[in-house]
């Protein structure tokens, strides 16, 4: 049985040291790019490696001529598969990502497997707080694998250009999701992008509302419904936040609920507002 969207900290206990089993640790901090691999030298998951969502699982931030992607745009892909196997991950692994915030880093991670065409991937369910819940024990020692030999494959799932999105602005050809705070969404607060506000006709879903109280998602009913009063069609729904990763949240949230087939703006908010020809709305 392959995990393809949550894994429970029991179920993962159970498989944590399998050799197929890769178990990755996501964990970050935006002000702190540092924060994520000292907590892991201080503790983590056992067997699992440490992704860096900055140089791991994002690439160049300017493309060739010079023009801005965002914070965390995709990396190449190649590269990315070749990050993959350097984890140890074949074609029959079974992945696992987690970090300490509710999964908003893990999806990410959860996300661009699928963007390669992995399928067997899955974030713990309430991350690392969620496992020493359990009552599972952490370890300081670091894992290393032999080289994997994961393949590109076709991939599972689909993303959009700031182009495609501004061409459909004027039809409204997408639903847009935006998962950052409402705040930001509003234009307030705005610390991490030059620009504060939303793309035109965007609506917001923090992504932190997947969760319940003890940082697990919601059920797949609860989570059918609230998506269902913002999207009638998934699949001309795209998400997106501020660099594209918190947007992974609302798409493994949507996948939880049986409502596949939207699609992430990678570039998200901070590609978006670089660019003074695009448009800008704020709430006041």
């Amino acid at each position: 049985m392959a995990y393809t969207t949550l894994i429970s900290a029991a179920d993962l206990a159970e498989h944590v040291f399998a050799s197929n089993w890769v178990v990755l640790d996501c964990r970050h901090d935006l002000a702190n790019p540092d924060f994520g691999r000292q907590a892991y030298a201080e503790g983590h998951i056992p067997n699992a490696q440490f992704a860096h969502l900055d140089t791991d699982l994002a690439g160049e931030k300017f493309d060739a001529d010079k023009v801005f992607r965002g914070r965390h745009p995709l990396p190449d892909r190649a590269n990315f598969i070749a990050t993959l196997r350097r984890w140890g991950i074949d074609d029959d692994t079974q992945v696992i990502a987690y970090d300490a915030h509710g999964g908003m880093f893990a999806a990410r991670l959860w996300w661009m497997l699928k963007w390669v065409g992995h399928d067997a991937v899955a974030v713990l369910d309430g991350g690392l707080p969620a496992w020493l819940a359990q009552g599972m024990f952490v370890s300081t020692e670091i894992t290393s694998r032999t080289l994997g030999t994961l393949t590109d494959k076709p991939s599972l799932v689909t993303s959009v250009s700031a182009n495609d999105l501004l061409n459909g602005l004027t039809v409204a050809a997408h639903t847009i999701i935006d998962a950052r705070a409402p705040d930001r969404f509003r234009g307030e607060n705005e610390t991490l992008d030059p620009v504060g506000g939303h793309i035109p006709g965007a609506k917001n879903r923090f992504f932190k509302d997947n969760l319940q109280a003890d940082g697990r998602f919601k059920s797949a009913d609860q989570l059918r419904s609230e998506f269902s009063e913002l999207i009638k069609n998934p699949e001309t729904a795209v998400m997106q936040c501020g660099s594209g990763v918190t947007a992974c949240h609302n798409l493994l949230a949507l996948e939880v609920a049986g409502l596949s087939g939207a699609a992430l703006y990678p570039g998200s908010w901070s590609e978006w507002c670089a660019d003074p020809s695009r448009p800008v709305a704020q709430t006041v």
